[in-house]
């Protein structure tokens, strides 16, 4: 398994609104664009083989600096792609923490389905399959980034780490922020580096 890169989005002006999920034309604000530009210098001596992103405008904005400063093409993979929040999308939390459903998101998430939406567990099913659909194309020696989005991050980490899925509200995937997945040679799941946004710097040997 190659080892894998895993980031979120940059910054946006609807998340200090409510839940953009997938509602379309959600672009980087400046702080995001920033974080973009900041991520493609972290990463650009790293040996990267392939660039994937969501399909979503915020992520791919995100992926580009980095696909120049590689030389890279940006790969959309639809598994990569924000939860599917049915009708929540678009409302605020303060709308959204009023509902029943809130309670159970937070108490027994693996019980939820979002209305006229996918499930927690259907998300972080399709999330893994994708993954491992991209991993499959790589050898161990390779190197690769994943351009997703905070839920589907947490989601993947969960699943990983053998959280139990009450649990993945507890992890953190903040914008721009990197986790490093990889597999060792006893084919064990490693998570050297989770949620870390500042001062990783990548090297050449």
């Amino acid at each position: 398994m190659p080892t894998i890169v895993l980031i979120r989005h940059g910054n946006n002006d609807f998340m200090q609104k409510g839940l953009a999920g997938r509602l379309p034309g959600v672009h980087l604000n400046e702080t995001g664009r920033q974080q973009a530009y900041s991520l493609a210098g972290k990463l650009a001596m790293a040996p990267i083989k392939a660039i994937y992103s969501s399909p979503m405008e915020r992520a791919l904005e995100t992926a580009r600096p980095l696909a120049e400063v590689k030389g890279l093409a940006v790969q959309e993979r639809p598994g990569l792609i924000e939860m599917d929040y049915g009708e929540w999308q678009g409302k605020t939390f303060k709308q959204l923490q009023r509902l029943k459903l809130w309670k159970l998101l937070m108490k027994d998430p693996a019980q939820m389905r979002f209305p006229g939406g996918e499930s927690i567990c259907e998300a972080q099913e399709r999330a893994c399959l994708e993954l491992e659909s991209i991993a499959a194309e790589y050898g161990d020696k390779d190197l690769l980034t994943l351009f997703t989005h905070g839920d589907i991050i947490r989601l993947l980490v969960a699943h990983f780490l053998e959280m139990p899925l009450r649990a993945y509200h507890k992890l953190s995937a903040n914008t721009a922020s990197i986790t490093i997945l990889s597999l060792n040679k006893e084919n064990q799941v490693h998570l050297p580096v989770i949620n870390h946004v500042e001062g990783l710097k990548f090297t050449k040997d």
